[in-house]
C-alpha cells in the first residue's frame, strides 16, 4: 500500500485545484453577466429617456425663454472659437494643398477645391466635434451639478417639468444653433483660405470667392448642411442625457462631462459615416 500512497496524497490537491477553477469560472461568469446586465440597462435607459423627450418636447407649453437663453449660449458664447477654428481650417488646408497642385499647374483649382473640401466634409465634422467638446461638456457638467445639489428634484417639487425645462430646450438649441455654426465656419474658412493664398501669391477677393463658389453645386451643399442637425441634435442628447443620468458623488459631475464628451464626438463620427454613405447611394 506504501507505492500509492502519493497518488493519494495528490488527489486532494487536484480536488482543491478544480474547486478553486470552478470558483474563478463562476466568478468571471457572474462578473461579465453584470456587465451585460448593466449594458442592457444603459441601453434601456436612452431610449426612455429619448422616448420622454420626445413626449415633452410636443406635449406644449414650451419654454420659450429658456431655449432663446440656451440659443444664446451654444450660439452667441462659442462665436470666437468657431471663428479662429473656421479661420485656420481654410488657411491650413491652403498651405498644405498649394504645393502638391503646383506640381500638377494646377494652382487655380485651389478655390474650388478647398471649398468643396471645407463644405462637404470638414467644416461640419470639425465643427461639430469642436462643439461636442465646449457644448457638450457644459451641458453634462452643469445638469449633472444641478442633479448633485438636488435642484432637479426640487424642480419637481415646485411643479416645474425639469425634462421640458432642462433637457428640451438644450437640445433643440443645440439642432438649431451648431448648423449655423456650421455655415459661420465654412465661410470664415474660405476668407482664411484667401488669406493663405495670398501669402505666396496675389488673388482678388472677388476672383477667389466667383471661382470657389462656382465649384459648389446643390447636391455638395444641402446633404452637408441636413447632417448637422443629427450632429446638433446627437450632441445636445448626448450631454443632457449624462448631466442628467448623473451620479450623486461630486466626481460625477467630471464624469459626466467627460463621458459626455467622449460619447458626442465618436457618435458625430458615426453619423458622419452613415450620411456620407448615404449621400454616395443617392448621387450613384
Amino acid at each position: 500500500m506504501g507505492k500509492f500512497s502519493p497518488v493519494i496524497k495528490v488527489i486532494p490537491k487536484v480536488r482543491d485545484a478544480t474547486k478553486h477553477s470552478i470558483t474563478k469560472l463562476s466568478e468571471k461568469t457572474l462578473e461579465q453577466t453584470d456587465i451585460f446586465s448593466r449594458f442592457l440597462t444603459d441601453v434601456a435607459d436612452v431610449f426612455l429617456f429619448i422616448a420622454r423627450f420626445n413626449k415633452e418636447m410636443f406635449s406644449g407649453h414650451f419654454e420659450w425663454k429658456e431655449f432663446l437663453h440656451q440659443c444664446y449660449q451654444i450660439g452667441y458664447k462659442t462665436l470666437p472659437l468657431i471663428s479662429i477654428t473656421g479661420a485656420i481650417m481654410g488657411l491650413v488646408l491652403t498651405i498644405q494643398s498649394r504645393p502638391v497642385l503646383a506640381d500638377f499647374g494646377a494652382v487655380s483649382m485651389l478655390p474650388g477645391m478647398v471649398a468643396v473640401s471645407l463644405i462637404r466634409e470638414m467644416g461640419p465634422v470639425i465643427t461639430a466635434l469642436i462643439c461636442a467638446g465646449k457644448i457638450g461638456s457644459g451641458m453634462g457638467a452643469e445638469l449633472g451639478s444641478m442633479k448633485v445639489t438636488e435642484q432637479i428634484e426640487a424642480m419637481e417639487v415646485s411643479s416645474t417639468n425639469p425634462m421640458r425645462f432642462l433637457v428640451v430646450t438644450r437640445v433643440l438649441a443645440a439642432t438649431i444653433m451648431i448648423p449655423m455654426l456650421v455655415l459661420y465656419a465654412d465661410l470664415l474658412g474660405i476668407l482664411g483660405s484667401w488669406g493663405g493664398a495670398n501669402i505666396k501669391g496675389e488673388v482678388t477677393f472677388t476672383l477667389f470667392f466667383s471661382q470657389a463658389f462656382s465649384s459648389i453645386d446643390f447636391i455638395d451643399f444641402l446633404p452637408a448642411v441636413v447632417k448637422t442637425f443629427f450632429f446638433g441634435a446627437v450632441i445636445g442628447l448626448v450631454g443632457t442625457y449624462k448631466g442628467y443620468n448623473a451620479g450623486r458623488g461630486t466626481e460625477s459631475v467630471g464624469i459626466a462631462a467627460n463621458s459626455a464628451v467622449v460619447l458626442a464626438s465618436l457618435l458625430v463620427i458615426i453619423v458622419d459615416m452613415i450620411a456620407v454613405q448615404i449621400t454616395d447611394m443617392i448621387i450613384s
